[in-house]
């Protein structure tokens, strides 16, 4: 199992080089990322987008790029379209997201005849540190589905658990989180946590154990969870937060960066290949992390 994500890196290292395929790389943070990630034996890359702005943007940062790893597509879509196309065709192992709209790149993600749809609904799955905990843990979904239904919180939970796995967690503790723990049907993310912890232990979601609903403060804090009265063995044990909505999700992952210092990467999950998609605002290091995470992920398939 991982303690951090110097140590994530360290392994895809071992297991890498892998071919990344960016749509629209014409992103200067994801250019000067991958030219570290070819630096570190991570990952060498196919860039398709504007060939112009990607060569001056890489003779900006001082990265090498082979004039042969550059694929000339300006139209957002259709450079989508082709990077996705050498994932399909395995000329790439992982599939990037450039300067391009998240919804754009998910909706060519998920063409049935073209695209690079799984078995499940596609999640973020992000995994992160902090200062005050010395080991990984993994949050979901702060990035696509913005208000999520039984079924596809069911998908979320598997996504992560994979990556989990991925990460040597063997059975990882997934909790499922609302404002309590106590269900209210007036609440609807109590009513899902409860129905996705009795899925776990039917084994309709399998590899881990889940517990919800279940308030933020319980999972991380044995003081909380004896003034509550609440015997779990998430206290102070938990790998995987379930965040009930987008809003939750994202507001938290923010929230442990800025205000508790953390260090994270981020993949999407549910696809035939893991999806490499950050926000504009995650750092070049981030990025690398991510790379990292994908690598492990895929080669956990």
């Amino acid at each position: 199992m991982f303690r951090n994500l110097n140590e994530v890196v360290a392994m895809a290292r071992q297991r890498g080089p892998v071919r990344i395929a960016v749509a629209a790389a014409q992103d200067p943070d994801v250019i000067e990322a991958l030219g570290a990630a070819r630096e570190m034996g991570l990952a060498e890359c196919i860039l398709v987008g504007n060939a112009e702005k990607i060569r001056l943007l890489a003779s900006q940062a001082k990265v090498y790029i082979p004039e042969e790893q550059i694929v000339h597509e300006p139209d957002d879509v259709a450079a989508a379209r082709k990077a996705i196309g050498f994932v399909r065709e395995g000329r790439a192992s992982l599939l990037m997201k450039g300067k391009i709209g998240t919804s754009t790149l998910i909706k060519q993600v998920i063409d049935r005849e073209t695209g690079l749809r799984g078995s499940r609904y596609l999640s973020q799955v992000v995994v992160f540190q902090t200062p005050a905990m010395d080991r990984l843990m993994l949050l979901t979904d702060a990035a696509i589905n913005i208000l999520p239904d039984l079924e596809k919180k069911a998908d979320i939970c598997r996504n992560a658990i994979e990556v989990a796995h991925a990460l040597g967690i063997a059975n990882p503790n997934v909790a499922l989180l609302s404002a309590l723990e106590l269900v209210n049907p007036h609440m609807p993310s109590t009513l899902d946590a409860a129905a996705l912890t009795l899925m776990n232990r039917r084994g309709q979601i399998q590899g881990a154990y889940l517990e919800g609903p279940i308030a933020l403060d319980v999972p991380l804090s044995r003081f909380a969870a004896d003034r509550k009265g609440v015997e779990s063995p998430l206290t102070e044990n938990t790998d995987i937060l379930i965040a009930p909505n987008i809003e939750a999700a994202n507001i938290l992952y923010r929230a442990i960066l800025y205000f508790a210092g953390a260090e994270s990467g981020g993949i999407v999950m549910g696809g035939r290949v893991p999806l490499i998609l950050l926000s504009r605002a995650e750092t070049p290091a981030t990025k690398i992390r991510s790379i990292a995470l994908a690598i492990l992920a895929a080669g956990n398939r």
